[in-house]
């Protein structure tokens, strides 16, 4: 299995870069459990938004899993909602098999909160948003229902300067779908390689680390709670595509 990047050592250098803050799998519930959260149902959010703000963000994606179901109750849903309209940049999420876009979806009182700081993939726009000011779009797959899917079974054309796919789904270098009897969500080499993005920003794995056949830079980012850091992507005037990873507050137990 190939590492992860590093946590950086030293501050990054701002400049008129776009950075870029990817992290997923916050599983934000009443009655935490899987985020490692001491307490705070939002302390993972509250953790990933510091370090976006710490790093000069220009966007932070949440690829799938934001909350851990939707049976969360209101007060709750209506914090995560302030949270993110109070945040310094837009944030992008994915819905992901815990949190798929189905009749119930806790999305629809977030968004009425976040106003127009929130874009959710298969609800706010069908599958890209596209931010203008950085020659920038952001697509990807939403999950509709708690069924199996395939992330990659389409891919988007690229429209800008610079595109990240997002995903939440089981990596497996050559996916094997002749059951669908347990779904997996299975993302291949082949459909990474396809997607031809400059970075694909993957959720459902609760370890930062990098996948693919480096034909494209494809990089689970881990749940804060378990993997500490976010992932840090930078997006250069020269066109380069730098992934370092940001140590995150210190927000939860060891």
């Amino acid at each position: 299995m190939p590492e992860a990047p590093r946590p950086r050592k030293t501050p990054m250098v701002k400049s008129d870069d776009i950075v870029v803050v990817h992290s997923s799998d916050l599983h934000i519930d009443a009655a935490p459990v899987l985020n490692g959260s001491n307490g705070d149902d939002t302390s993972a959010l509250a953790a990933v938004l510091e370090a976006a703000q710490r790093v000069g963000a220009d966007l932070v994606l949440l690829a799938g899993d934001t909350f851990d179901s939707h049976r969360q109750p209101a007060e709750l849903v209506a914090q995560v909602g302030e949270m993110i309209a109070a945040a310094s940049m837009p944030v992008v999420i994915l819905p992901g098999n815990h949190d798929p876009l189905v009749r119930e979806s806790v999305y629809r009182q977030v968004l009425s909160r976040a106003a127009d700081k929130l874009h959710v993939i298969g609800m706010t726009h069908n599958e890209a948003v596209n931010f203008a000011e950085f020659d920038l779009e952001i697509w990807g797959r939403a999950h509709r229902g708690y069924g199996d899917m395939v992330p990659f079974e389409r891919i988007r054309a690229r429209r800008t300067r610079w595109q990240i796919a997002m995903a939440h789904g089981h990596y497996a270098p050559e996916p094997d779908r002749s059951t669908r009897l347990r779904p997996a969500w299975l993302i291949g080499d082949a459909e990474l390689a396809a997607t031809q993005c400059d970075y694909v920003a993957l959720g459902h794995w609760n370890r930062a680390v990098d996948v693919g056949n480096k034909s494209v830079l494809a990089h689970y980012s881990g749940s804060p709670g378990l993997a500490r850091t976010v992932n840090v992507i930078r997006l250069t005037d020269a066109g380069e595509v730098l992934v370092e990873r940001e140590p995150i507050g210190n927000r939860f137990r060891a």
